[in-house]
């Protein structure tokens, strides 16, 4: 087998890439009270109709003991509140305030700054082909056709 250097895989460079573009990205959100995992999760409530803590924590890949902890910091900054769902009295349902659509979209102007910045090396088409690549290697997105 060939001998292949650790910083050459894509796993590698892909991890060390994520760990310095989320502390970008905090960076610019930590004034707004936030930190990333507060981004994922409005962003995943905002998608669709309310869900509860177990269904966002299932879609995320987290345990549903962080969810009810960022839900309680992201109620705590009226961003997010919580109801319980009248049909199973044991579910919590989230669902976005004024406040936390407000703040996603803060967000999400932040991390279309982080791309732009991330990206300004490359041309459209690279650029282009890049959100493709990724969508591709997203857990949960369907295989690209060939």
């Amino acid at each position: 087998m060939k001998n292949v250097r650790m910083d050459a895989t894509v796993a590698f460079r892909l991890s060390s890439l994520a760990a310095a573009v989320t502390d970008q990205f905090a960076g610019r959100i930590e004034g707004l009270g936030l930190k990333p995992r507060h981004a994922d999760l409005m962003a995943a409530v905002a998608v669709g109709a309310p869900r509860s803590q177990q269904d966002l924590a299932r879609t995320m890949g987290v345990a549903p003991s962080l969810i009810v902890a960022l839900a309680d910091q992201l109620e705590d900054l009226k961003a997010l509140h919580r109801v319980r769902d009248p049909h199973d009295r044991r579910r919590q349902v989230l669902t976005l305030t004024r406040k936390g659509r407000t703040l996603l979209a803060a967000c999400t102007a932040h991390a279309r700054a982080v791309d732009a910045e991330l990206t300004a090396r490359l041309v459209p088409l690279e650029r282009d082909m890049l959100h493709h690549v990724l969508g591709t290697l997203a857990p949960g997105s369907p295989p690209a056709g060939r």
